[in-house]
């Protein structure tokens, strides 16, 4: 299926003509609402298209001339939030390597990657100013430079380069004079993984301005949205995104936590946000609960069966019929979307029934990122839509049921790994990207990921096993939060595998409905309910083996279940039992 342009979308070839466009185009609309608390008065400073352009290139004026950061490489960490989007820009519009780091990394996971992409200067949030502390002492790494995204004592901030920038800017024009290589590498991303095994991602600006105008072509962004930026900047979903929304002319606030989800929505009256799965799950089921408890599960359903039967006939009153379910989320949100992780169909679908259109898309880091997504033309339960109107998408050394590893060629392709010419081969091959993942297109165009080639599970009969499939329908269970699947060795053939689970159950469902049960009650409560699923499943898929617990399971900041680290903990706690 070839994907059509909806959207009269302007193609750029950099970020810096995206930036200078908006500043033009949008130029007194609100780019950023920022909150200011102090104890529990809160204050609302609104930054403008023209001002955002304005503080970008103060302080890109300032990295060239004060701290010469001219051809020089940059990184960026903290939470989301004005000052890391403005210092990535002032990157980006100066031709600077930007290189956005995870702030929950552990320290010597960030001082690997500091030494790895060699950058110079680092802009920080402040409450990791310890950690920068330390990593100026031990001098390990080759930063000259240390830049507090606040005000704290012993640090340049960004506010004050900001200000000496725009004295700077009467007289130098060279940082705002710069010409972009649009090809060039001009963001170097880390994938999610331990230090040993993540790979450093080498993206041009092309690769990005590509990506947006490609979602811009076919999503339902509005210059009227208010986007509230839940995902992490430092994760490629997230950067890319906030430049898109950028690029529309959207205003962007900032979340105060997970724990105030509903009330920053009602607060900001958002429109739209970008998640992964684990948040929009979080929020449905938030719903759904308070459905149950006002014993109107019954009604609901029957409504939604009512409207879904007018929408046949071109009739949607859903947004009406389901006021109330809107308004607890601020009256406002209409559009969801959905990426970095595979997504339950059931739950998209059922904010779609409530009237609030949640689609998913697909891609990743070396693709910048999506490379397919569903639309208001292209939905089918199931598959992450289409591909993007200008990537080409193929399934490589398919099985009998059509399954196999995708492969993709478009203008949002990375350059390649940093320093790793081997792993690069590996996956770039005559212009394809071959992503590691698994899936299949339908006979009308629709791609299907069912699951990662390095998860997959091989049965001694040759049976193939795609543990996120099965993960997906445990995650519905009421008293399950996490589920991942894996394959224990049969002690009786240690050449096949038994399928196992580890389960980590709702500590707030128990404490509503099974407060008076132990964990051995709470256990075969669940187990009993995986048998009744197991019916569902072919025999070569039933679980046989669960591991209950409390704890979280260990994932990437993207909410990415970290199979490997899960595994050797288990097996640890296994040998000590």
């Amino acid at each position: 299926m070839k994907r059509e342009k909806k959207y009269d979308a302007k193609e750029f070839n950099n970020i810096k003509e995206i930036i200078y466009n908006s500043a033009t185009e949008y130029n007194n609309k609100i780019a950023f609402t920022i909150k200011h608390q102090e104890n529990k008065k809160a204050e609302y400073e609104n930054v403008t298209y023209t001002r955002l352009l304005e503080d970008v290139n103060a302080l890109g004026t300032s990295l060239y001339s004060k701290l010469k950061a001219k051809g020089k490489r940059i990184a960026i960490i903290g939470k989301n939030r004005y000052e890391w989007v403005v210092s990535h820009l002032a990157n980006l519009l100066g031709g600077i390597v930007s290189v956005p780091l995870d702030k929950d990394l552990q320290y010597e996971e960030l001082e690997n990657s500091l030494i790895r992409s060699k950058v110079e200067i680092i802009i920080f949030d402040e409450k990791l100013t310890d950690k920068m502390e330390e990593i100026r002492k031990n001098q390990k790494t080759d930063l000259r430079e240390f830049i507090c995204m606040g005000k704290i004592d012993g640090f340049q901030s960004v506010a004050e380069l900001i200000d000496e920038g725009k004295k700077e800017l009467k007289n130098n024009k060279e940082y705002v004079d710069t010409k972009i290589d649009d090809n060039a590498m001009n963001i170097l991303l880390f994938t999610s993984g331990t230090t040993s095994k993540s790979k450093a991602v080498m993206l041009s600006q092309r690769n990005i301005a590509s990506n947006i105008y490609a979602m811009r072509c076919c999503e339902d962004i509005r210059s009227t949205d208010v986007n509230i930026a839940f995902l992490p900047f430092h994760h490629i979903f997230g950067s890319t995104c906030i430049i898109m929304m950028l690029a529309s002319g959207v205003k962007t606030v900032f979340p105060d936590g997970l724990r105030y989800i509903k009330q920053n929505l009602n607060e900001y009256k958002v429109t739209l946000f970008v998640g992964v799965p684990v948040l929009t799950e979080a929020i449905y089921k938030t719903i759904m609960k308070e459905i149950e408890k006002q014993g109107k599960t019954k009604l609901i359903n029957t409504a939604i069966k009512v409207s879904n039967f007018l929408l046949k006939l071109h009739i949607d009153i859903r947004r009406k019929l389901f006021k109330q379910v809107i308004d607890a989320l601020g009256g406002e949100l209409r559009f969801v979307i959905s990426g970095g992780a595979p997504a339950d169909p059931v739950i998209a679908k059922g904010f779609n029934d409530l009237g609030i259109k949640v689609v998913q898309g697909y891609g990743l880091t070396e693709t910048s990122p999506v490379i397919a997504a569903e639309d208001d033309w292209h939905m089918k339960n199931g598959s992450v839509g289409v591909p993007m109107i200008n990537d080409t998408i193929e399934i490589e050394n398919k099985d009998e049921k059509g399954i196999g590893e995708i492969k993709v060629k478009g203008p949002n392709i990375m350059l390649g790994y940093y320093e790793m010419p081997e792993e690069t081969a590996e996956v770039l091959k005559d212009g394809w990207f071959y992503t590691g993942d698994l899936g299949y297109i339908d006979d009308k165009g629709y791609l299907f990921i069912t699951g990662r080639s390095k998860n997959m599970i091989v049965l001694k009969n040759g049976k193939k096993i795609f543990p996120e499939e099965i993960e997906t329908v445990l995650g519905r269970m009421e008293l399950v939060t996490e589920a991942m699947v894996f394959g224990k060795q049969d002690e009786k053939d240690k050449n096949d595998v038994k399928l196992s689970v580890v389960i980590v159950y709702d500590k707030e469902v128990v404490k509503e409905k099974y407060q008076d049960k132990t964990e051995a009650e709470l256990y075969k409560i669940i187990w009993e309910q995986i048998k009744e699923l197991n019916k569902g499943f072919p025999r070569y898929k039933h679980i046989q083996n669960m591991i209950l617990r409390e704890e979280e399971l260990i994932k990437t900041t993207t909410k990415k279940i970290k199979r490997q680290d899960n595994l050797k903990l288990i097996l640890e706690k296994e040998k000590q039992a």
